[in-house]
């Protein structure tokens, strides 16, 4: 009996985040990746019992949110603060998954730039970590395997 390669599942906790080349920040975590076909109903003149489903286009479902802990870094605050202000700069970047320290799979995204930035929630007495989040907008995922 013949036995493949196994390949278990990656574990999601081990990630990086990079814009235009570089690892911007550390982040709790990220939603948002994924990519859906559209698709049309058609009626067949003279079938009235079938209705075909037929493929559109592909696109993505939603925006990608990045949420981390509150850090002293502004690099992602000042690309949305600009954006905010009318300078829109687009940039390209991946979501990076790491398997023992080491590029696993590679989910590049084109185009983005930030359309919602959420401060944290603050208060005192409380020992919750302050997160923030960084919500842009992309023209596409494609996804890379690198193991």
């Amino acid at each position: 009996m013949a036995v493949g390669t196994r390949t278990d599942p990656l574990l999601a906790h081990a990630f990086a985040v990079e814009i235009d080349g570089v690892i911007v920040a550390g982040f709790a975590e990220v939603s948002g990746i994924g990519v859906e076909l559209e698709t049309f109903d058609y009626r067949e003149g003279g079938v009235n019992d079938m209705l075909h489903r037929l493929p559109g286009p592909a696109r993505s479902p939603s925006n990608l949110v990045l949420r981390r802990g509150l850090a002293a870094s502004d690099v992602l605050w000042r690309w949305q603060d600009d954006a905010a202000r009318g300078r829109v700069t687009r940039r390209n970047g991946a979501i990076v998954v790491l398997e023992h320290g080491r590029e696993a799979v590679r989910f590049s995204f084109t185009g983005a730039y930030p359309v919602r930035w959420t401060g944290p929630e603050l208060r005192a007495g409380s020992a919750v970590t302050a997160l923030e989040s960084l919500e842009i907008a992309h023209r596409g995922l494609r996804r890379e395997t690198t193991r």
